[in-house]
């Protein structure tokens, strides 16, 4: 009987928070990503962060991705997200047409709302009024690559229909889930996410599965669910240099959440490694831990990250090997076919 279950797609995110200058930062992200698709990653994402280093190195996306499709050649390329009201939408459009062009089709686009209050600010916007600029600019971004007239009569060009099969939107909620699903677009879970006062404990399973069901229920007939399950994970051939790394990164985090007004419910490694949602060791460590998580038993992508423990950079190449290698694998991914290495040098400084 022929096996009609989609084959999970693998992927790689960073939010470019290596420890060096800015420069360096994005060389060391396109080397990453290289790497991943050498190894069979199927897509590459990266994230959107205004002004606030410590929180992603990132505010330009989609011209640090047209960098990497010149890198690259088969993997996937994704933003996860552009935060949508910050932007002006006919830019936005306009931008991801070309880059689709350049890359040869291989452009994903996963929106969301945006999150630090101050980045608002610096753009003359309110924070709370970032939903209703979403679905306005969301509006604006959706009629110009369907080819509709925009304010003024003018109509986008180069013409893009084929990205609104392929945009995402990230939610923490149960409305979004809904919402993600009413427009047939990706649903894009985070590798973490707030827990609440009457739940201070719940695990990832239990907030993003009730996400998934009202998705799944919200999905028009016929259109098939596109899943993104993000999750923290670094691997590294010995547990011992793991959890070293993870000590120094993780405590790094906790110090900015304290800073923040935020308190880790406790201190130990082990507290903060169940605070942060991480899951850090060898192989054998992290398959054990993320077959505990149900949710990425739904998800159609499976996309991991190695923040908030950012390791080196030699380090987190080695731990794309692993995860493709020996982790992907125990979950039930597969490499769509094998790909020859990149010869020497491919990614350039």
């Amino acid at each position: 009987m022929t096996n009609t279950t989609p084959r999970k797609r693998l992927g790689f995110f960073t939010r470019l928070l290596d420890d060096v200058p800015a420069g360096a930062r994005y060389h060391y992200a396109a080397e990453q990503i290289a790497t991943a698709e050498r190894f069979g990653f199927d897509t590459a994402w990266v994230a959107q962060h205004h002004f606030h280093a410590d929180e992603g190195g990132l505010p330009a996306p989609l011209v640090f991705l047209a960098h990497v499709a010149a890198q690259t050649s088969r993997i996937r390329l994704g933003t996860g997200v552009i935060t949508l009201p910050l932007e002006n939408p006919v830019r936005v459009a306009e931008d991801a047409a070309v880059l689709d062009l350049l890359s040869c089709g291989r452009v994903e686009i996963g929106f969301g709302t945006g999150g630090t209050p101050s980045s608002f600010t610096a753009f003359g916007l309110e924070s709370a009024e970032r939903g209703d600029i979403f679905a306005r600019h969301l509006r604006i971004v959706l009629d110009a690559w369907a080819g509709r007239s925009l304010a003024g009569g003018d109509q986008l060009y180069p013409t893009a229909a084929q990205l609104l099969d392929r945009i995402w939107q990230a939610t923490f909620s149960v409305a979004g889930g809904q919402r993600a699903g009413r427009a047939g677009d990706g649903l894009m879970l985070s590798r973490t996410q707030p827990r609440t006062v009457e739940r201070p404990d719940a695990s990832l399973a239990e907030l993003q599965n009730p996400i998934i069901d009202a998705y799944l229920a919200a999905l028009p007939a016929g259109r098939a669910p596109r899943i993104l399950g993000s999750r923290s994970l670094f691997v590294a051939d010995s547990r011992a240099e793991a959890l070293r790394l993870a000590e120094i990164g993780l405590r790094r985090g906790a110090e900015r959440l304290i800073a923040a007004g935020h308190k880790p419910a406790g201190n130990s490694l082990a507290d903060l490694i169940v605070a942060f949602d991480v899951h850090v060791g060898t192989p054998d460590d992290v398959i054990e831990s993320l077959h505990a998580d149900t949710t990425l038993d739904r998800v159609t992508d499976l996309v991991f990250q190695v923040h908030s423990i950012d390791p080196p950079h030699p380090l987190i190449l080695r731990s794309i090997e692993l995860i493709a290698t020996k982790v992907a694998p125990a979950l039930g991914w597969a490499p769509e076919e094998k790909f020859a290495p990149r010869r020497l040098g491919a990614v350039g400084w």
